[in-house]
């Protein structure tokens, strides 16, 4: 399928990490004509500062990214690291709310590759749910190797830990000279019991054969309990209210 051109963009505007505006647009040309490796270094640095903040710049150049993405890696990578910082202090809303329609692309390029079962499978993941706006999952969801997170009990306020891995899956106080103690065993969700964003997880992580992933969505979204006062919890939804970022209302 024939693609339209990329809108124009006013660069004189849009400063990348060192405030150049003259050096992405260059640099995007550069790589677009080839496999340039040394062009593609030098558009990381210039996008996305220590891989943390990303610039105007960088939300103007992720359309010319995502069309590159289908057939260059290090678009992908690259489009997948500026979108998972979507949710920063960026002071971008208006130029990312210019990429919807680039988001979506990118999605559906995601799912696909994702499909396929990839080395770098965990990452595309993590990118997928950016596209999804879901950017506290995509900032923490481990491999679920050595998974931790700190909820507080809903009902008495205590600080709960929250293990999912190798070492166990429990919630429990945690004590720093005596380490994680009064365990308490998590009750994963079954399939049937999950709902919106784990539910959309769990389906793709299983439809792409990720077991370990499924059994820890599972366990994330599901319940724990309390080792101060008994009670019960929604693991995810305890930590979604506390660390989700409050996103611009649309305009």
């Amino acid at each position: 399928m024939k693609r339209s051109p990329a809108p124009a963009v006013n660069w004189t505007q849009l400063p990348d990490c060192y405030g150049d505006v003259d050096r992405v647009p260059a640099l995007l040309d550069r790589v677009e004509r080839g496999d340039d490796a040394e062009a593609w270094d030098k558009l990381g640095y210039r996008l996305v500062l220590e891989g943390d903040l990303v610039f105007p710049a960088g939300f103007a150049a992720l359309p010319r990214l995502v069309r590159l993405a289908a057939d260059s890696a290090r678009a992908r990578e690259l489009a997948g690291t500026i979108l998972r910082r979507a949710a920063g202090h960026h002071g971008c809303d208006a130029l990312l709310a210019d990429c919807t329609d680039a988001i979506k692309e990118f999605r559906a390029l995601l799912d696909r590759h994702l499909r396929s079962r990839p080395a770098d499978y965990l990452t595309a993941f993590l990118e997928l749910l950016a596209a999804d706006a879901e950017y506290h999952w995509s900032a923490v969801l481990g491999d679920f190797t050595d998974d931790f997170y700190e909820v507080a009990c809903p009902h008495c306020a205590v600080d709960v830990t929250i293990a999912i891995g190798n070492h166990g899956r429990y919630a429990a106080i945690r004590d720093w000279h005596l380490g994680d103690v009064d365990r308490r065993g998590l009750r994963p969700a079954s399939p049937g019991e999950l709902t919106g964003t784990g539910r959309r997880m769990h389906e793709t992580v299983v439809r792409d054969g990720q077991g370990t992933l499924a059994d820890g969505i599972a366990h994330l979204f599901g319940r724990a309990e309390c080792p101060r006062c008994a009670s019960v919890f929604t693991i995810a939804d305890e930590y979604a209210a506390a660390n989700r970022p409050v996103m611009p209302p649309a305009v």
